[in-house]
């Protein structure tokens, strides 16, 4: 199935129309099996679909780091093991593919028509996922170090560069910046978003074919870089929880970090007051002279199975629905970014909701895109420790990427 371009996440602090509120679930009959994740944000979604069990209704959830390990096995089964599949950007992928979730207009016009578009994953023109919460990595700063050097809270990535020349060069810190660039996934992800920030495209339209090894790519990695040049020099091995802690030590003051660690960041736990009292969390910053984040869009969402009969597929979306009604929500405010009715954002999710909100794009929902990236994150790393041109390290990732697409058949 050829997979379009994900309509675009506006924003993640509109209040929605749709209200899940239920007097009770409405639900005469049906089986509810869940699979997903295991964090207190589908904690408490499952734990609220579990109210809508009763004589005539089964509910029972499957809550594992391994979800994505037994999706494709769980709902081939004729029955499907589980009715519903939580699933984020890359992890639908699979499902479609195999045609293993079913499209979800009918039951959106049923059971809740006033659904807004921004919970609509819509891919070729039927929407197959409800999206309920999302992540995105941004720009986390400390305003007493920007104020001590003179500088205000950057909007672009060109203005990142210039506050940490004069951090440096104010003898404040050495190595005041820091992203996730672990060699591997890490590493390929920075590389994405920056490359949509700059406007690129991963690949040719319509198809497989990679479209990396361009000025483009050249810029995305002159950027990085540029960054990486105020990082400390073991930087090809930072991930969230390397840049949580020099952030919590007090070792930076600006950092491109996943939003989900707002809150462990903002609590008063591994830091200080000094620290956690000065630290904003902003939009991502664009780059290269564009408006758009230089971020991609993640979010989590719901699918229904195709293998259930049409009974199981309505319970379990009504059972959904009601799990994500806005008490839910209100009540599990701080465990997500949610994108439902009930959520305030607060002070740990303003950076994910500004860049939302500024128009980040959504990662790419494409069978290959993985590929892409594991490429990126193998071929890169010695780009940036001055072992190879940035020429090279492009051809290097295009050659890896067209020899994993074609064992893929992806490409011929």
């Amino acid at each position: 199935m050829t997979m379009k371009k994900l309509s675009t996440l506006t924003a993640l602090t509109v209040i929605l129309g749709a209200s899940g509120a239920f007097a009770d679930c409405g639900i005469s009959a049906g089986r509810v099996s869940i699979l997903s994740n295991d964090f207190p944000a589908l904690q408490a979604m499952a734990a609220g679909a579990a109210e809508c069990a009763s004589a005539t209704v089964a509910v029972s959830a499957n809550q594992t780091t391994e979800h994505r390990d037994i999706q494709v096995a769980a709902l081939t089964a004729n029955p499907a093991e589980y009715t519903s599949a939580i699933v984020a950007n890359s992890s639908i992928v699979p499902l479609m593919n195999e045609g293993l979730i079913r499209p979800l207009d009918d039951l959106i016009a049923q059971y809740a028509p006033d659904l807004p578009q921004l919970n609509r994953i819509t891919i070729d023109g039927q929407v197959m996922a409800v999206a309920f919460m999302a992540n995105a990595q941004h720009l986390f700063v400390r305003d007493d170090i920007l104020a001590q050097v003179g500088a205000e809270a950057p909007g672009t990535y060109e203005e990142v560069l210039a506050v940490l020349a004069k951090i440096r060069e104010a003898g404040v810190m050495e190595h005041p910046f820091a992203m996730n660039t672990a060699a591997g996934w890490n590493l390929g992800e920075e590389f994405v978003n920056m490359y949509m920030g700059f406007g690129g495209e991963l690949f040719e339209a319509g198809s497989a074919v990679p479209a990396i090894n361009n000025a483009t790519g050249l810029a995305t990695l002159e950027m990085l870089a540029a960054l990486n040049d105020y990082a400390n020099p073991d930087f090809l091995t930072f991930d969230s929880n390397a840049t949580q802690a020099l952030w919590e030590s007090g070792e930076l003051a600006m950092a491109y970090m996943w939003g989900s660690r707002g809150g462990a960041i903002l609590d008063d736990e591994n830091s200080t007051a000094a620290i956690t009292g000065n630290t904003s969390l902003i939009a991502a910053p664009a780059v290269g002279g564009g408006t758009l984040p230089a971020s991609t869009l993640w979010w989590d969402g719901f699918t229904i199975a195709a293998n259930i009969a049409d009974e199981d597929a309505a319970a379990t979306f009504q059972a959904l629905m009601h799990g994500l009604r806005p008490e839910v929500i209100s009540a599990n405010n701080n465990a997500a970014v949610w994108l439902m009715e009930g959520y305030t954002p607060g002070a740990p999710a303003a950076g994910v909701a500004a860049t939302a909100t500024a128009g980040a794009r959504p990662y790419p929902m494409l069978p290959y895109v993985g590929l892409m990236h594991t490429a990126l994150g193998n071929e890169l790393a010695q780009f940036l420790q001055g072992q190879e041109s940035a020429e090279q390290a492009l051809a290097d990732v295009e050659a890896a990427y067209i020899a994993a697409a074609r064992e893929q058949g992806f490409l011929q």
